[in-house]
């Protein structure tokens, strides 16, 4: 038989993971918003990917994804969270597993993007025609493109769907 240890212990002993949260933002033809990552963004640096980022310690992923959307476009997302997709990568370049959520919303009549400092170029794009090269694969913006459309979630495990 094990011995009891307290709580605050046995938490040590469990699994740690990193947790990320991103917004697909689509214009009025449904359109998704990609953001290319500027010089000096390491590995990153010329890839496309969706606005988002880690989440801060005891913060929940939907105003993670609010606050990375105004850091990254500066849009404000005032909408309901919409979940459309959880990921869970067994690690992600040697820092370990990262759980990401990703939320849709819709960009308001008027909202103008403004980039980042991170960030040097947008675009709104269709599945059918991603720009390359993308930080992730594009199974991932395809499904997460078809779950914010139809109001649903998928999960997927390494970018892939389930």
């Amino acid at each position: 038989m094990a011995d009891w240890i307290p709580r605050e212990e046995w938490v040590k002993t469990q699994p740690q993971a990193l947790v990320a949260s991103c917004v697909m933002l689509l214009d009025d033809q449904g359109r998704m918003l990609l953001l290319r990552y500027g010089p000096g963004q390491e590995e990153a640096s010329g890839t496309w990917w969706l606005p988002g980022g880690m989440i801060d310690a005891g913060e929940n992923p939907w105003p993670a994804a609010r606050r990375e959307m105004g850091e990254e476009t500066g849009v404000t997302l005032d909408s309901p969270p919409c979940l459309i997709g959880i990921d869970h990568r067994a690690d992600v370049l040697g820092t370990g597993p990262v759980v990401d959520y990703f939320f849709a919303a819709k960009l308001a009549a008027g909202q103008q993007i403004l980039l980042s400092p991170e960030h040097d170029r947008h675009a709104f794009h269709r599945p059918d025609g991603l720009p390359d090269p993308l930080a992730g694969h594009r199974q991932t913006l395809t499904a997460l493109h078809a779950a914010a459309l139809a109001g649903r979630v998928v999960y997927l495990q390494e970018g892939m769907p389930a």
